[in-house]
């Protein structure tokens, strides 16, 4: 049983980035625990492999096949965004590289699709699981037969949170290191798995109560974000103002411990 929304057009886009995301981690799950080409982008630490690209290629390829006039904004630079197009799709082929790289088993694809430049459809597929964390706007996010939803803890000294580092945290001061000091101090564990997409379906599955992170991109967050909402939790900035899109300021809650924990972001813990 999976997700089937009642409009037409969230369905198609659904079943088409269901569909991409499982052929993508279908080529993740035979590459994984392989030699693999490791290059790097912005930062000694920011990588990339052949493993990236074939995912991309794979689902810009069945992207363009059936709808080639929608935008496409990829990570790795395929496709083609496009300002005019009613229906963009912002892809991260492979989220987690550096887990990938190294055989660590937390890794994903995700898939966010706008319409008119709202968040409608997000898959967030996860090979080694086989856990597709999915959403459509107004229906809710599901994995799979269940409906997901967020935790109701309200005390964040009960909480399970996770964060993660930008890849320029070797060279910027900027490096979320005293915020996470402030959390460890207040929650009841903290987590950093190195996926922001999965630890955004972590949060809508109630796996985690919430989650925080800087520095991020448009294709890291695009899915997450929608079945963060769509499971009941609540995003904003660090001063609680809306949500930026691009990602690079994310705090994502079950709500309860939202102001909680934003509170513990912007003062020290003594």
């Amino acid at each position: 049983m999976t997700l089937e929304p009642r409009d037409a057009l969230h369905a198609e886009l659904l079943d088409l980035a269901r569909d991409l995301a499982r052929a993508a981690g279908a080529i993740q799950r035979d590459r994984y625990e392989t030699g693999l080409t490791i290059d790097t982008k912005s930062a000694s630490i920011d990588l990339v492999t052949e493993v990236d690209r074939a995912c991309e290629e794979r689902i810009v390829g069945g992207i363009r096949a059936v709808r080639p006039n929608d935008a496409i904004l990829a990570e790795e630079g395929h496709g083609g965004d496009d300002s005019s197009a009613r229906i963009r799709w912002i892809i991260d082929p492979l989220d987690g590289t550096t887990n990938f790289a190294h055989g660590f088993p937390r890794f994903c694809v995700s898939i966010g699709i706008e319409i008119g430049s709202e968040r409608c459809v997000g898959v967030v597929y996860d090979p080694l699981l086989d856990e597709c964390f999915e959403a459509t706007r107004g229906e809710g996010a599901w994995l799979g037969p269940r409906r997901l939803r967020v935790t109701s803890e309200a005390d964040l000294g009960r909480s399970l949170v996770a964060t993660g580092f930008a890849y320029d945290v070797h060279e910027s001061a900027d490096d979320n290191l005293d915020l996470f000091r402030n959390i460890v101090k207040s929650a009841r564990g903290i987590r950093r798995d190195g996926s922001a997409a999965l630890d955004l379906c972590y949060v809508a599955a109630g796996r985690l109560d919430a989650y925080w992170e800087f520095k991020l991109h448009p294709w890291d967050v695009a899915a997450g974000f929608l079945i963060v909402e769509e499971a009941g939790g609540r995003l904003s900035s660090l001063e609680n103002g809306p949500i930026d899109p691009s990602g690079r300021e994310v705090v994502a809650t079950n709500g309860a411990v939202h102001d909680a924990l934003l509170a513990r972001l912007v003062e020290p813990v003594l």
